[in-house]
C-alpha cells in the first residue's frame, strides 16, 4: 500500500476507493477494511453469524479486519460514537454494476436511453435491495454521495471510477424518496461541489436543491388507446390547436398558491377540451431553481419540478390529458444551462457540459452556458433527454426553445467575440448535426412531433434530414406573428398603408411545416397584452381581436394561443399572478372566449382548414387587392378540393354593404360563422339565411355571393348546394 492512502480515503480525496475499501485478498489471506467515522468500535459478522472484531486503524473512522478466508457474504456491525449501534451492509463488497457495453456507448455518444444506466436507479444485488448510482465527471479526483442517509458525510461513500469518467456505487438500504447530492472533487485544487444528479429524477421543492431516488415503473399508465392511435397519426394534417400555459400562473387557489399536477388535471384539462384545444403546450415543466426563469434555466433536465407535485403526479396529469383527447406539447431547452453551482456548470470543475472558452461557452444576453454539441457524452445526454420525456412521460411532442442561438456561432455577439467554424462560417455545425440526430431519434417514437422555435431564415428546418433539412416536424412562423402583430397595432385608418403586412407571409407560406404562434414572449416585457396591442374603444379592442384570430384560424398553419389571450386579458402576463379568471364576469370577455371556442370548433371540424396546410392546394387568393377598403377574401380547400370554405377579412370599423365576393363554385352558400355576431360581443352585422350565387365575372371568378361585411370583421362561408 502506498503511503497517504489511510489519509486519502479519510480526507475524500483518494481516486480510487475500491483499492483500500471492502474485501481484498493479498499473500496472508483476506483484509477487509470500511469507512465509519461514525462509529466508536466496528466488527465483522460473517454468514457463519461469527462475530469478527475490527481494528480502528486511523482515527478519522478507518476499520480493518484479517480473516484466513474468503468473507463472502458479511456485514458490519458498527457502535455508533452517539450510542447504539447499526448493521450495514458494506457498499464495497459488490461488483461493478454498469457494463463495459453501457461505458462504451456513453462515451461513443450513441446511447440515447441513458437514464435506464446514468443516475440513481432502484436495484437487489446478491439479494441485498439498495440503489445503484451513476454519473459521469471525466475529470473528477474523487465522487461521493451524500445524504440524509450518511449524515450528509461528503468522505464515507466514495464511488468507483470506471473507463469513460463514469462513477458509479451501490448503497444498499436506500429506497423511494431518498434525497441525495453527488460531492466532485475536481484535479482542479480547491475545486470542490455538491451537486445534482444530472440524471436524477426527482427533486426537492425549491429553493432546496437536492435530487430524490425515485422508481420510474411505478405510475399505472391507462392511455393505451390514446397512444395507439397516435402511432397512426400524422399531425401534418390534422388539426393542432395549441393553448401555452405556464403552470404556475395559469389559476391559484384562494390562498394564492399553484394548483398542483393533480388539481390540474381536475380544472385546466377540463377547460382546455371545453374551448376546443386539440394540445397543450406546457413552457418548460423541468425542475428550475428561479422561477423568474419561466422555466427555461434548467437544472434537472430529467425531473419534473417538484413545485407541483411527484413525477407521478405529473404522469397522472398527462394520463388524464391522453384519456381526454388532448396531446401534450413540452418546451425543451437544449440551447444552454444556467450557472448554479448545484447544477451542470463546471460540474467537474472543469467545462464539462459546456465549452471553455467563453466565445464559445456563453450566452451573454441570458447569463447562461452554451452545451458543448460536438461531446460525444453531451449529445447522449441531451437526445437521452428528449427520449426520456417522449417515452417515460409519454409526451406527444417537443417544442425546442431558442434554436436560432444554437444555429449560429455569432448569435447576438459582436465582431471578435465568437470564433467562426472550420469552414470561415457562422455556423454551429456540431449543433446542426446534434439538432438533425435529435429529430432522427425522436422521430423512431410512433406519432412524436418536433417543433423549432427558429426565428431566422435558415433554410429546411422543418425538411426531412435525407433531403438535407434539420428534421424538425413543424416551425413558429415568427414572420407572419411579426407582420400581423404589426399591422393590428396601427389604427384602421392606416391599415392601408401597410396592407402587404398582411398578404406577405404568404410569399413563404409553404416553405415549411408552419405554426403560427401568438406566445408568452409578445405579451410580456412592455408588449401589452394580445387584447392591450389594439387600438381603439373598448368595443374596436375586442373586434380586432376577433379579427385577428379569425384570420389566424383561416391562414395555413397550425394555431398557438397563450392563456389569457382567448378571454382579452389587459394586464400582460405576469407569471407571479394568474389569468385574470374575474373577467368573465363581463359580456365582452366572455363572448370572446365563445367565439375562440366556436374557432376551435370549427378548425377541428373542417378538413379544409387543416388538411393542407404546407402546399398551396389549400390555399389560394379570391382578393387581396382591395387596399383602400383593407379588405381580403380567400379560399381554404381539403385534400378533396370540393370541400372548401370561403373566408372574408374586413379590417376596417366601417359596414360594408353589398360587397360582392367571387366564389369557386356557383351555388347555394351559407354563413357558418361571423365574429360580429351578437352572441360574441359584435354588433350583428351578418348574413342570415342562404346566399345564392349570382353570374359575372369578378376578382377572375364567374360567379360572386352578395355580403354585408361586418366592422373589423372575418366571416366564413360554406356552400351547402349546388
Amino acid at each position: 500500500m502506498k503511503p497517504g492512502e489511510f489519509e486519502a480515503i479519510v480526507g475524500g480525496y483518494h481516486g480510487d476507493p475500491f483499492s483500500i475499501l471492502g474485501p481484498h485478498e493479498d499473500q496472508d489471506g483476506w483484509i477487509v477494511r470500511a469507512l465509519l467515522p461514525q462509529a466508536s468500535s466496528a466488527a465483522l459478522r460473517l454468514p457463519d453469524d461469527s462475530r469478527e472484531p475490527m481494528s480502528k486503524v486511523h482515527a478519522g473512522g478507518l476499520f480493518e479486519v484479517r480473516l484466513a478466508q474468503d468473507p463472502g457474504r458479511y456485514r458490519i456491525e458498527a457502535e455508533l460514537q452517539r450510542g447504539g449501534s447499526e448493521q450495514i451492509e458494506d457498499p464495497y463488497r459488490f461488483p461493478t454494476l454498469l457494463s463495459d457495453f453501457d461505458i462504451y456507448l456513453h462515451a461513443e455518444g450513441t446511447n440515447y436511453e441513458a437514464w435506464r444506466s446514468m443516475g440513481a436507479h432502484l436495484a437487489e444485488v446478491d439479494g441485498v435491495k439498495g440503489c445503484r448510482f451513476a454519473v459521469w465527471a471525466p475529470n473528477a479526483e474523487m465522487v461521493s454521495i451524500a445524504g440524509n442517509f450518511n449524515q450528509w458525510d461528503r468522505h464515507r461513500h466514495p464511488m468507483r471510477r470506471r473507463n469513460g469518467g463514469i462513477w458509479e456505487l451501490f448503497i444498499p438500504g436506500i429506497g423511494q424518496g431518498e434525497i441525495y447530492k453527488y460531492f466532485v472533487r475536481s484535479h482542479i485544487f480547491g475545486v470542490s461541489e455538491l451537486k445534482c444528479d444530472p440524471y436524477g429524477f426527482a427533486s426537492e421543492v425549491p429553493p432546496k436543491q437536492a435530487s430524490i431516488v425515485w422508481e420510474l415503473d411505478q405510475y399505472q399508465w391507462q392511455d393505451g388507446r390514446w397512444l395507439e392511435e397516435r402511432a397512426k397519426t400524422n399531425w401534418l394534417d390534422r388539426p393542432m390547436s395549441c393553448y401555452e400555459v405556464h403552470l404556475e400562473s395559469w389559476m391559484k387557489t384562494p390562498e394564492g398558491e399553484p394548483l398542483t399536477y393533480r388539481e390540474l388535471a381536475a380544472r385546466l384539462v377540463p377547460y382546455v377540451k371545453r374551448l376546443g384545444f386539440t394540445h397543450l403546450e406546457l413552457m418548460p415543466v423541468m425542475e428550475h431553481p428561479f422561477a423568474g426563469s419561466w422555466g427555461y434555466q434548467l437544472v434537472g433536465y430529467f425531473a419534473p419540478t417538484a413545485r407541483f407535485g411527484s413525477p407521478d403526479d405529473f404522469r397522472y396529469f398527462v394520463d388524464q390529458c391522453h384519456q381526454n383527447g388532448i396531446g401534450i406539447i413540452v418546451d425543451w431547452v437544449p440551447a444552454h444551462f444556467p450557472r448554479d453551482a448545484h447544477g451542470l456548470a463546471r460540474f467537474d470543475g472543469t467545462a464539462c457540459y459546456e465549452h471553455e472558452d467563453p466565445r464559445l461557452g456563453e450566452h451573454k444576453d441570458w447569463g447562461t452556458l452554451i452545451f458543448n454539441f460536438g461531446r460525444n457524452e453531451v449529445r447522449n445526454f441531451l437526445i437521452s433527454n428528449a427520449q426520456f420525456w417522449l417515452k417515460e412521460y409519454h409526451i406527444d411532442g417537443l417544442r425546442v426553445d431558442a434554436v436560432a442561438s444554437m444555429l449560429y456561432l455569432d448569435y447576438s455577439r459582436e465582431a471578435g467575440e465568437w470564433i467562426p467554424n472550420k469552414y470561415g462560417g457562422n455556423e454551429n455545425l456540431e449543433a446542426i448535426d446534434f439538432i438533425r440526430k435529435f429529430n432522427e431519434e425522436a422521430h423512431k417514437v410512433p406519432g412524436a412531433v418536433t417543433i423549432a422555435e427558429e426565428s431566422t431564415s435558415f433554410a429546411g428546418v422543418s425538411h426531412p434530414v435525407y433531403a438535407g433539412g434539420l428534421g424538425f416536424t413543424m416551425k413558429w412562423n415568427m414572420g407572419w406573428m411579426h407582420d400581423m402583430l404589426s399591422y393590428f397595432k396601427a389604427d384602421p385608418v392606416f391599415r392601408k398603408f401597410n396592407h402587404h403586412q398582411i398578404t406577405f407571409s404568404m410569399l413563404y407560406a409553404f416553405t415549411e411545416n408552419f405554426l403560427l404562434p401568438i406566445s408568452h414572449d409578445e405579451v410580456v416585457h412592455g408588449k401589452a397584452s394580445l387584447i392591450g396591442k389594439m387600438p381603439g374603444d373598448d368595443w374596436q379592442r375586442f373586434a380586432n381581436v376577433r379579427a385577428f384570430l379569425g384570420y389566424m384560424y383561416g391562414h395555413p398553419g397550425k394555431k398557438l394561443l397563450f392563456m389569457g389571450c382567448e378571454l382579452g386579458q389587459y394586464e400582460e402576463w405576469n407569471w407571479q399572478g394568474q389569468v385574470r379568471w374575474d373577467l368573465l364576469q363581463y359580456p365582452s370577455h366572455q363572448g370572446l372566449q365563445d367565439y375562440v371556442r366556436e374557432l376551435n370548433y370549427l378548425y377541428s371540424a373542417e378538413a379544409s382548414l387543416h388538411e393542407v396546410d404546407a402546399h398551396w392546394k389549400g390555399f389560394e387568393w379570391i382578393d387581396f387587392h382591395d387596399i383602400d377598403s383593407s379588405v381580403i377574401s380567400f379560399v381554404r380547400r381539403a385534400k378533396n378540393p370540393g370541400d372548401f370554405l370561403v373566408f372574408v377579412c374586413n379590417f376596417t370599423p366601417l359596414v360594408r354593404q353589398p360587397y360582392n365576393v367571387g366564389v369557386p363554385e356557383p351555388g347555394v352558400y351559407q354563413e357558418i360563422l361571423n365574429s360580429d355576431w351578437e352572441q360574441f360581443g359584435g354588433s350583428g352585422v351578418h348574413n342570415p339565411g342562404l346566399l345564392r350565387s349570382t353570374p359575372g365575372e369578378i376578382q377572375g371568378r364567374h360567379h360572386f355571393i352578395s355580403l354585408a361585411l361586418p366592422p373589423l370583421g372575418v366571416g366564413v362561408y360554406r356552400r351547402v348546394s349546388e
